[in-house]
């Protein structure tokens, strides 16, 4: 059994202006360098024993502010990156309503709104390939792993939990997954806590 300390990268620009990251490569800003030593001091009684990210530049800086604290080392992967979101990237939603308004509709609808992008079946089949490779080659030791929202939603679902009381998570907030013998459940979460520490 491995437990997967699964973390959102930290704050960007581009959050704060509420514009889609996708595969986009913004880099942390102050507050974001600020919540991922926040969340190195959380982690650090937790015998995390390796460090995994996201290999885009916001979630790998995350990892390797954290790392550094652990005297660990960081391994990027791409599969754990954002899903990719396409023509929509470096947009906000009301730029997307504007220029995309046949996706912004299909989006509210429950689909897919970018065309030149990703699934989530994609995202969902890399996301799994990747936590399940971090499971095997972890000899059962607690992992830490940086990524983003979309991933994170992906391991719920693959966790076998409803979404229904999905909150959304803020950035450097964790979600605790333990996967056994290849099947993934979900323990626990920081929701709301250290994100608010933070930006209060």
């Amino acid at each position: 059994m491995t437990k997967l300390y699964l973390a959102r990268h930290g704050e960007t620009d581009w959050n704060l202006e509420h514009r889609w990251q996708g595969h986009a490569d913004p880099p942390l800003n102050e507050t974001g360098r600020a919540q991922a030593r926040m969340l190195g001091g959380l982690i650090a009684g937790f015998g995390i024993e390796s460090v995994w990210s996201s290999d885009l530049v916001r979630a790998r800086e995350t990892a390797e502010i954290v790392a550094r604290g652990l005297g660990l080392v960081v391994r990027p992967d791409p599969r754990l990156r954002e899903v990719d979101v396409g023509e929509w990237s470096g947009l906000t939603m009301a730029e997307v309503e504007a220029r995309f308004p046949a996706g912004a509709e299909r989006r509210r609808a429950g689909g897919l709104g970018w065309e030149r992008g990703e699934t989530y079946e994609s995202l969902a089949s890399r996301s799994e390939e990747a936590l399940l490779e971090v499971d095997a080659l972890s000899a059962h030791r607690p992992v830490l792993v940086v990524t983003h929202g979309g991933v994170m939603r992906t391991a719920r679902r693959l966790a076998d939990c409803s979404l229904a009381d999905w909150l959304r998570i803020g950035n450097c907030e964790l979600d605790v997954i333990e996967v056994r013998e290849g099947r993934m459940r979900w323990l626990d979460s920081t929701r709301g806590g250290l994100h608010q520490q933070v930006q209060g």
